[in-house]
């Protein structure tokens, strides 16, 4: 029984006065890459949170149109697009600022909106999330003076984490790890099958040995390693006369182009499938399509196509000079390679492929996967790092 006068406990503080809380972002449902998957969830999670707690969560986009918005993220109602008119956002954060306790800036070019928020209300908690190479970098002095006065840096890996001290000096005590969830509306296989469909577009037999590379393929980002893969195919193809590298993502000309040189180069126009641009419908399945995912890219922040793949059962071969070691737990769930080491690469390839993908295998790492990258885990994780937030 509670005594008269007896202080509330620090639990029963947080539900008598809930907390208000505004995520800020750049994209979120208008595209696809990394950063808007991983806001996605974030979006989703902080609604839960805010549910729970009878908490109120707004999430306002820069680009975004109000349209774009996917409704099983959040409701409606707490969604804000600005779309062509995004300097707006501007102007409405500081119509909020007085009366928010937690602000959550996505991406550090929206440093400004965090700095004024600071300035007009001093105790709001104001987080930053750091992704990967946008802090990995020489930054303006509006965000490194963002990052003198932000409360909390959320980083996605502890790579990200270990650059932001590197680079900007940051106060470690501020810097929180937090790796990224699967996204909760992703449709995990149950039976491992390999599409027929997929092998009669892509011209494949059901016994090929099937490599698989999702990413951007960008002329400005030659760091994601597919080059590499390219070049040790043509040794591999002599060992494993079956073997196909399925190179997905959007392109552009410059980079199309080069890729299609270096096919040409390599002589591996017979085993490389450049497919373009794949819709998020058909992500899964090309993940059972595969034998291995294979990137051994050099500047990941953490690489949620990692643990994609591994929870459709797929084996991951990664870069180790990245955040990539903590989307495989450091050699747990995959195998980190050196980048720039092309022997390497084709031996731990070889490794891969003589020994046959079976369902049992694919059900092992789909769990293993699950047990640390599941939404659940990543809820409670906000849930504690809000709680330890005082309301101003």
């Amino acid at each position: 029984m509670k005594c008269i006068g007896q202080k509330p406990s620090r639990f029963t503080r947080y539900k008598l006065m809930p907390k208000r809380i505004f995520l800020f972002t750049l994209q979120t449902f208008s595209a696809t890459g990394g950063i808007q998957k991983m806001t996605r969830t974030l979006a989703h999670a902080l609604q839960q949170v805010a549910l729970r707690n009878q908490w109120d969560f707004k999430l306002w986009s820069a680009y975004d149109a109000f349209n774009d918005l996917m409704p099983e993220y959040l409701p409606a109602e707490n969604f804000r697009g600005f779309g062509t008119k995004s300097w707006l956002i501007i102007l409405n954060s500081i119509k909020i600022a007085s009366r928010a306790n937690v602000i959550i800036i996505s991406h550090v070019n929206m440093a400004s909106i965090g700095l004024i928020i600071k300035a007009i209300n001093p105790k709001c908690s104001v987080w930053l999330i750091a992704h990967g190479i946008e802090v990995w970098r020489p930054l303006s002095f509006i965000k490194k003076l963002f990052l003198k006065r932000c409360d909390k840096i959320i980083c996605v890996s502890t790579f990200t984490k270990q650059e932001m001290i590197g680079w900007h000096n940051v106060d470690t005590n501020k810097c929180e790890v937090l790796n990224n969830a699967l996204d909760p509306f992703m449709k995990l296989p149950v039976s491992f099958k390999k599409n027929e469909h997929l092998l009669q577009r892509y011209k494949l037999s059901a016994d090929s040995l099937i490599l698989f590379t999702l990413t951007r393929l960008d002329s400005a980002e030659q760091y994601k390693g597919y080059e590499q893969v390219i070049k040790v195919i043509n040794e591999l193809k002599v060992r494993f006369p079956s073997i196909k590298y399925i190179l997905s993502g959007k392109y552009d000309a410059v980079e199309e182009a080069r890729i299609k040189y270096l096919i040409n180069e390599y002589n591996v126009d017979d085993q490389v499938i450049l497919t373009g641009f794949i819709y998020e419908s058909e992500l899964p399945d090309h993940f059972l399509l595969a034998d291995l995912f294979v990137l051994p890219s050099k500047k990941e922040g953490f690489g949620i196509v990692f643990i994609e793949a591994l929870a459709c059962g797929l084996p991951v071969v990664c870069g180790n000079v990245d955040g990539s070691m903590d989307a495989i737990r450091n050699g747990e769930l995959g195998t980190a390679v050196n980048p720039d080491d092309l022997n390497e690469l084709k031996n731990t390839l070889s490794e891969y492929l003589q020994t046959p993908l079976t369902t049992v295998m694919r059900k092992k790492l789909q769990q293993q996967c699950l047990h640390y990258f599941n939404e659940e885990d990543y809820i409670n994780k906000l849930q504690q790092l809000l709680q330890d937030e005082p309301i101003s």
